[in-house]
């Protein structure tokens, strides 16, 4: 199934797929993606203003053998690497210990509203530069093309925040992103343009330094749609023939 195009539609009837999607991410994760004893649950505070993520935990504990993760570096379209690190100088850190375990991994599934003002944009950017700073790796799925505020996508938002190195161009022809960040002495990012249309790639999504699982996008994003009520879906893909007008995006 294709990625479809959500700038059609209302901010309101985009968190609802949002919210379906996140949820069926946190279940495929937990049913098997996972090693044993790693687990993920939705909208944990890991500093900063809540936000509609995905936090992956594990006890105090290293890999165990047979672990369902990966450890040769994924392949991306573009692979960036922070050699010289521009991080600002801050008096506090984000605490990272969780009741049940350490979060170590966030997955992030872009709304509107994380780049729909030049405010919302930067504390948005700022939060995911603080997490690599502290250790926690990141994976971002942008389901929306490059806007007034983020004119070279999310990922070239995000890494300015990190380094000024970066020399990613997002293609005028996959305005869409998907971003796995390792972070770590030399943070890492492994980007993947994508278009309206295109079918949805594995998304790594790192667990230390070293190890990374595969998060399944086009079964969950699948899934989720086939969940969908045929009237949101008719909005966002109308069918042959059909009559019916996109709604304005808010």
């Amino acid at each position: 199934m294709p990625m479809h195009d959500w700038s059609r539609v209302k901010s309101g009837s985009y968190h609802n797929f949002h919210y379906l999607w996140l949820a069926t991410l946190s279940n495929r994760l937990n049913a098997g993606v996972l090693p044993p004893g790693w687990f993920a649950m939705a909208e944990q505070r890991v500093g900063g203003p809540e936000a509609d993520v995905l936090t992956l935990s594990r006890p105090e504990a290293e890999l165990p053998n047979g672990t369902t993760a990966t450890q040769a570096p994924p392949r991306a379209t573009v692979i960036e690497r922070a050699e010289r690190i521009r991080y600002a100088r801050k008096t506090h850190r984000i605490a990272i210990h969780h009741d049940l375990g350490t979060i170590v991994a966030v997955l992030e599934l872009v709304s509107p509203g994380n780049k729909d003002t030049k405010a919302s944009l930067r504390s948005f950017t700022r939060k995911s530069a603080a997490l690599l700073r502290n250790g926690i790796h990141l994976s971002i799925i942008d389901p929306f093309p490059p806007g007034r505020y983020d004119p070279h996508g999310i990922h070239r938002a995000v890494w300015d925040n990190v380094t000024q190195e970066s020399a990613f161009e997002q293609p005028a022809d996959k305005p869409l992103t998907l971003v796995a960040y390792q972070a770590g002495e030399v943070p890492t990012a492994y980007v993947e343009p994508i278009a309206v249309g295109a079918v949805l790639p594995d998304l790594p999504l790192f667990l230390d330094e070293e190890f990374y699982v595969l998060v399944p996008l086009e079964e969950t994003y699948q899934a989720t749609w086939n969940v969908l009520p045929q009237i949101l879906r008719d909005l966002v893909a109308p069918p042959p023939n059909s009559a019916s007008m996109p709604e304005t995006s808010a």
